[in-house]
């Protein structure tokens, strides 16, 4: 059925581009009949051309796009973490999808972890069972504070900044992820709600 219907289509609308072609030939052609008409060769040299230039202005936009993309999302800028969303200190860690990160409550404060893996950037889900993170891909294992407890990853999960309101809700900014190797007092920030 196909090509049935690809034919008939092209002998529709091939007829009516021509004809359409034909009436634009007519009122290109000026009156004077002394006007020098365009030949074969400067049509073809026009073509070539206007091809090339379609061809470069779409590479062109292209490699801007490429070069210059949309940021969208949430991750990379700051995100508000409300008070009820806290966990409380050693409780199941509070998920942030647009994020891209894990909040826990460690007896020393709380910490943002980059929930991607330092090995080779897998996402690495928490084990409620287990308490611990776990990784799928290689089986890297963090503890609840993002310390490296086995595996094939080099040091701990990475952490974001965290700022504490005074009405008890965090601002943690998706934008600054610190390094480290183990787990200090001093990455955490305080919480006393």
């Amino acid at each position: 059925m196909f090509p049935i219907f690809r034919t008939v289509f092209g002998l529709v609308f091939g007829w009516l581009g021509a004809r359409l072609l034909a009436l634009l030939a007519r009122l290109h052609l000026a009156p004077n009949p002394e006007q020098k008409r365009t030949t074969r060769r400067t049509f073809v040299r026009n073509a070539a051309l206007g091809a090339v230039g379609v061809t470069l202005a779409e590479l062109g936009a292209g490699f801007y796009y490429f070069v210059y993309p949309n940021k969208t999302g949430a991750f990379g800028k700051k995100l508000n973490v409300s008070k009820s969303d806290v966990p409380k200190v050693h409780g199941t860690p509070y998920t942030d999808i647009p994020g891209k990160f894990y909040v826990v409550h460690t007896p020393d404060g709380v910490l943002a972890l980059y929930w991607k893996c330092v090995h080779l950037g897998c996402t690495v889900p928490w084990k409620a069972g287990e308490d611990h993170f776990h990784c799928p891909c290689h089986g890297s294992v963090y503890a609840y504070d993002g310390q490296r407890i086995s595996g094939p990853a080099p040091r701990s999960l990475d952490y974001m900044t965290v700022e504490a309101q005074p009405n008890g809700d965090l601002v943690v900014d998706t934008g600054k992820i610190h390094q480290r190797a183990l787990y200090e007092p001093s990455q955490a920030t305080p919480y006393k709600f």
